[in-house]
């Protein structure tokens, strides 16, 4: 089995067919989604009906429960607040209701996905360092979890203590437990514009040595100026379509 696992998909339409036709090229068997279909950018409908279509695990994002409530709950920063706004607007009442239905975390199989933290997934916290991790590996009664929200891919690795770890490959063990945040498809943050996500191979599963197959991090490209016009012409927040080609 190989494994297709992204999120942080933000409506955008280029930046999701990209890393699809990457599943599609790396011979992934299943899918999974992290969560935030929707917010910042201008495919909300066409991203919603893709992850649909593929029928495949998803979790609840933070932006996925403000758009299906019917007004922005307060707090948020006002770029944020104004695409959740023309989002709630472009969707209808049953995608709305879609979005609504989901969970806030899942075990899939043998695994774990939430978007957010695994201590609390509803108030939609951060895991930025070690300490973040370490709260949710309490929680986390699985090998592997998958994570997203942050927008920025990383791993942390519980092995006696907590550490953070920057990947493009490694092995899973299962005398230890992995926190791995996918990256985002449609609004990197980590300084690389490429879009981001996480491609699991069981089909070397080592049970026999105590392994459970290899995670890869793969980036790829996509037209971003393409997806700037189209942010633009919604006449969504300029910032947001900047960000797109800045990475962060």
């Amino acid at each position: 089995m190989r494994f297709a696992i992204f999120g942080d998909i933000h409506a955008n339409l280029h930046a999701l067919q990209a890393v699809l036709e990457d599943t599609r090229d790396q011979g992934c068997t299943h899918s999974i989604c992290m969560g935030d279909i929707v917010g910042y950018n201008a495919f909300p409908k066409e991203c919603l009906a893709i992850v649909r279509e593929l029928d495949c695990p998803t979790v609840m994002g933070n932006h996925d429960e403000q758009v299906s409530m019917d007004s922005t709950q307060e707090g948020l920063n006002p770029l944020a607040e104004e695409a959740l706004d023309w989002t709630r607007n472009h969707l209808d009442d049953s995608e709305k209701k879609w979005l609504s239905g989901l969970r806030f975390q899942r075990l899939v199989r043998d695994f774990t996905i939430v978007h957010a933290t695994l201590d609390t997934p509803h108030k939609w916290g951060y895991v930025t360092t070690a300490l973040d991790a370490a709260a949710s590996f309490t929680y986390q009664h699985t090998t592997l979890c998958f994570i997203g929200h942050t927008h920025r891919p990383v791993v942390y690795v519980r092995d006696g203590s907590v550490s953070l770890q920057p990947f493009e490959s490694f092995q899973i063990e299962k005398n230890k437990k992995y926190l791995v945040n996918v990256g985002s498809v449609g609004q990197p943050r980590d300084g690389d514009v490429r879009a981001s996500w996480v491609l699991w191979d069981r089909s070397d599963d080592g049970s026999a040595i105590g392994a459970l197959g290899t995670a890869q991090w793969r980036r790829v490209h996509y037209d971003i100026a393409r997806t700037q016009s189209f942010v633009r012409a919604a006449g969504l927040p300029e910032f947001l379509a900047e960000r797109l080609a800045a990475g962060h």
